[in-house]
């Protein structure tokens, strides 16, 4: 999965307009970004990454761009 399809996925979750999350949008902007948006973040990356995330890293992230490192290089 590229990076751009991973964010645009992160978005449908969290029920934003197509192309509205960006990689360097601070996440605490959007109300949709809660608990419920963590749990589906780690969702997506365990089913389309088999990447195994830890909840503490999600956790302390500020922007999408730390989410998308803590993926390591699983993403084109």
């Amino acid at each position: 999965m590229t990076r751009t399809g991973f964010i645009e996925s992160m978005g449908e979750m969290m029920e934003l307009p197509k192309g509205a999350l960006q990689p360097y949008d601070v996440l605490a902007k959007y109300a949709q970004w809660d608990s419920l948006a963590i749990v589906g973040f780690i969702a997506l990356a365990d089913r389309h990454l088999g990447v195994a995330v830890d909840p503490g890293g999600v956790a302390k992230a500020n922007t999408v761009e730390d989410l998308l490192k803590l993926l390591g290089d699983k993403l084109k």
